[in-house]
């Protein structure tokens, strides 16, 4: 699978095809084998790629299929929230300290929503994906897409500030 043309087209999507496997699956290894599977079916669909506008939102399309099969096959309900990007070199311990409790407790939060919820904070809010991608993605209607992710805003907003006001969910 030595192709660099098609290794070009992949590479800029390949780990937020990894992340929302991972956000999935939750076994880094299993994500790890999801996205080999979407690799190989995007290789095997190489020739009728071209007529697709985008690559990435066909990858994220099967990423996310596979991936549901996978969880239905096994009955897996549990998400695991993936923010590889989170670093704040300049603050104190004690930020650093209250900031990761905090991700931690969105985290938390964010695997007891709605698998479809999860979902759509995974790719909208981290991925940082358009509604259009993500109703796309999901093969929903974009104003259902606007609302399941207000919703699972309102609901992390809500949850997180009963923890800051009272130190318990």
């Amino acid at each position: 699978m030595n192709h660099p043309e098609f290794l070009d087209v992949i590479a800029p999507f390949k780990d937020k095809v990894f992340r929302l496997a991972k956000r999935l699956l939750i076994s880094t290894e299993e994500a790890e084998d999801a996205v080999q599977e979407v690799i190989v079916k995007l290789w095997n669909k190489r020739g009728s790629l071209t007529n697709y506008n985008n690559v990435e939102a066909v990858a994220m399309t099967m990423t996310k299929n596979y991936c549901l099969d996978q969880l239905k096959s096994r009955r897996a309900g549990n998400l695991q929230l993936v923010h590889s990007n989170y670093e704040d070199r300049s603050a104190s311990f004690q930020k650093q300290f209250e900031d990761n409790d905090s991700l931690l407790w969105v985290e938390r939060i964010i695997n007891e929503l709605p698998e479809q919820q999860k979902m759509i904070v995974q790719l909208r809010d981290i991925e940082q994906y358009e509604f259009t991608e993500i109703a796309a993605i999901l093969e929903m209607n974009e104003i259902a897409v606007r609302v399941a992710l207000s919703r699972a805003r309102k609901s992390i907003r809500e949850n997180l500030n009963k923890i800051h006001q009272y130190g318990i969910k």
